[in-house]
């Protein structure tokens, strides 16, 4: 979002719409071909990052936990970098936590929250009166995912996945903060900037398909993702602007442990609106609506480490290209730095009554027992490379 460039309100109410909290519950990336999911970068999206997500096997579980750090001092008119602006510095250091579970073969269900260790305006020259910060949880994500289509005859394997997600505010949306004016020692309050806000205290549905192809054996996965979160009014009588997102992700195994993945992602975000009733007794305090939305191309590698059923994984966002909404005495505070570091846990919750295989040379799945080959290959349940037995 945006703020006036002139004067001692613009000073001390500077709004930041950030399209870049995420980058974190990047999807693992296992060195064996995936049908469950792959990274994603920084983005608008409420489930961070507007990761690509997939369908897990029956009864599987996964934990993903990741953190992820947002800088910037990038300020935009349209797709021009500029030196106005109105605050110094926007930071926001996150936690996410997903947990999935299948629950059929078909249908997966997750749910996603998050937390801000914080989130801080820093003032325009360092000012103290006019630096915000706060923290606590963000949103919870309901997020249920069925698989239309899904084959392998092993070469290949292919899978359509459609989800449609549900948000509900835990955070703050209207929190405020004390300044003693120093003449008469009297506390006033003022609303804090929206982009130091926990949440935008609306209720959002997601829409998200996800389409993949997987080479089996030269272990190189394709990846296509899109989203659209539809966003909801809040009590405040404003409505963040509608995000859509597409994505296409390449990603191939190193080994058996290592793996790469490059995401090319493109996103959009809608003007923020305002109920006419609420126009009747002025503007919003802390931002101007004309400086709201934008357009975003981002590249964004990951690499990770993955180890039996732990995945370790890093992933920065590079922004392409910004075009931010402005006017001549609006800017826009834009995208810049961002790096998300995780883990991710997977098992298995059933249990196979067939005996483990423990013929020495064949090859069987740690998760699925019962999957064993006389050679190399991948699972056909999880994708998963097949282990030797010793």
């Amino acid at each position: 979002m945006a703020n006036h460039p002139d004067g001692p309100e613009a000073r001390m109410h500077a709004v930041v719409h950030l399209a870049v909290v995420f980058l974190a519950a990047v999807a693992l990336l296992r060195p064996a071909p995936l049908r469950a999911q792959c990274c994603a970068g920084g983005s608008g999206s409420c489930i961070i990052g507007g990761a690509a997500q997939g369908v897990l096997p029956e009864k599987e579980m996964e934990i993903n936990a990741n953190f992820q750090y947002i800088g910037t001092e990038a300020f935009f008119k349209e797709d021009r970098r500029v030196d106005e602006r109105t605050f110094d510095r926007f930071e926001s250091q996150y936690g996410y936590l997903r947990l999935a579970y299948g629950i059929t073969s078909h249908f997966t269900l997750s749910l996603e929250s998050g937390y801000y260790l914080l989130k801080k305006e820093v003032g325009l020259d360092k000012d103290p009166a006019t630096t915000y910060r706060s923290q606590g949880f963000g949103d919870l994500v309901i997020f249920p995912r069925y698989d239309v289509l899904r084959r392998s005859n092993g070469r290949s394997s292919n899978e359509i996945a459609l989800g449609i997600g549900y948000k509900l505010p835990l955070g703050s949306y209207n929190d405020s903060t004390g300044n003693v004016e120093p003449f008469s020692g009297q506390t006033y309050y003022v609303t804090k900037p929206t982009s130091v806000q926990l949440s935008s205290g609306a209720h959002d549905l997601l829409f998200h398909v996800f389409l993949h192809h997987g080479f089996l054996r030269s272990k190189f996965n394709v990846f296509a993702s899109g989203q659209y979160i539809l966003k909801g009014w809040n009590p405040n009588g404003e409505r963040l602007g509608d995000f859509m997102s597409v994505a296409l992700y390449g990603s191939r195994s190193i080994g058996r442990l290592v793996g790469l993945t490059v995401q090319v992602r493109y996103e959009v975000v809608k003007p923020t609106r305002i109920l006419e009733s609420v126009l009747l007794f002025g503007r919003p305090s802390n931002y101007f609506p004309e400086a709201t939305g934008y357009r975003k191309l981002f590249l964004t590698p990951q690499v990770s480490f993955t180890k039996d059923r732990f995945t370790v994984y890093a992933a920065a966002d590079v922004p392409l290209y910004q075009h931010m909404n402005s006017a001549p005495q609006y800017t826009q505070v834009g995208s810049q730095y961002t790096a998300t570091v995780g883990l991710s846990y997977r098992f298995s919750l059933h249990r196979s009554t067939l005996p483990f295989p423990t013929v020495k040379g064949r090859y069987y799945c740690p998760m699925h027992p019962e999957e064993n080959s006389d050679k190399p290959g991948s699972c056909t349940k999880c994708k998963m490379d097949l282990e030797r037995a010793k």
